[in-house]
């Protein structure tokens, strides 16, 4: 399963389409079709068509008897709602492998809609941010839904710095229903600031999961010589040497993770952190898990 799911590989996809089916039918595969994820096809109840459902799932052998539209509904499903909050910030370029933070970010929030729209039949949404909000797609389980946020995640591409505290505001404003959601960033700032921004959205209800995009270099640098780093977002550059990136740098990161994590989950949230040069399986695992709990 493990090639289905590697960046490397990944990475030579152009196709978003193809890599989140890619993703998800060797995900699924490899959970051998599992009713603990959700997966059993067990008929459970029939509920009244509305527009914009697939058609695909009226029983036309009702309809005939009884001139009603009625769609089958199976075990597992309960029209749960997904939406991504994707950082497009000028720090998700950096990569020391073949995948930027941005692509691996693309590669997680891709797949995730395929198997919430396409296996689970969840409603799914996206909005795409960094200082501002730069893409919104509403919620929906609607008729090329899954395009048009294949199209957004194309066109996000980084820029700018990051301000956490708009697009949560946006995403307030615009709530309806609860659901899942999930924040994919690789949160340069403060834990303390990151977890009173982002919390607010436990009390409508929401399930929320943070997925934190790191590179490898950015855990511990291996730095040949004394460098200079730049601050892709604010310019600012800094001279380190080794032996600093070895140790206190290392440390210094090490205990914002470690706060982050502490934080989010005191407050009733997932954290999830996810290195560029590892498979997506955790991030579709957390997902199914969310949605099972929820059922």
């Amino acid at each position: 399963m493990q090639r289905f799911l590697d960046p490397a590989v990944l990475a030579g996809i152009s196709s978003l389409d193809l890599l989140a089916k890619t993703v998800v039918d060797g995900f699924v595969g490899g959970l051998h079709r599992s009713p603990d994820f959700g997966f059993s096809q067990e008929f459970a109840e029939y509920r009244a068509y509305s527009p914009g459902d697939d058609l695909r799932h009226v029983d036309w052998n009702l309809f005939a008897r009884t001139e009603r539209c009625y769609l089958k509904r199976y075990r597992g499903e309960t029209n749960s709602q997904l939406t991504v909050l994707l950082d497009a910030s000028n720090s998700m370029q950096f990569t020391s492998v073949s995948a930027t933070k941005m692509d691996y970010a693309r590669f997680i929030a891709a797949s995730l809609f395929y198997l919430a729209l396409r296996n689970q039949r969840d409603a799914a949404g996206l909005i795409v941010f960094d200082d501002e909000i730069r893409e919104y797609v509403r919620p929906s389980t609607r008729q090329g839904q899954l395009m048009r946020l294949f199209a957004s995640l194309e066109r996000a591409e980084p820029r700018a710095q990051t301000d956490y505290g708009k697009p949560l505001q946006h995403f307030q404003a615009l709530l309806h229903r609860r659901g899942i959601v999930v924040v994919i960033s690789d949160f340069y700032e403060e834990a303390e600031t990151i977890v009173r921004l982002i919390e607010p959205l436990r009390f409508h209800g929401n399930d929320v999961v943070l997925f934190h995009i790191l590179d490898r270099q950015e855990l511990r640098p291996e730095l040949k010589g004394p460098a200079i780093l730049v601050d892709l977002e604010t310019s600012r550059e800094m001279e380190v040497v080794p032996e600093y990136a070895k140790t206190t740098y290392a440390a210094k990161m090490q205990k914002h993770i470690e706060q982050l994590r502490l934080r989010t989950r005191a407050a009733g949230m997932d954290y999830h952190l996810l290195v560029t040069d590892q498979p997506l399986d955790a991030a579709l695992r957390e997902y199914l898990s969310l949605r099972h709990a929820g059922n």
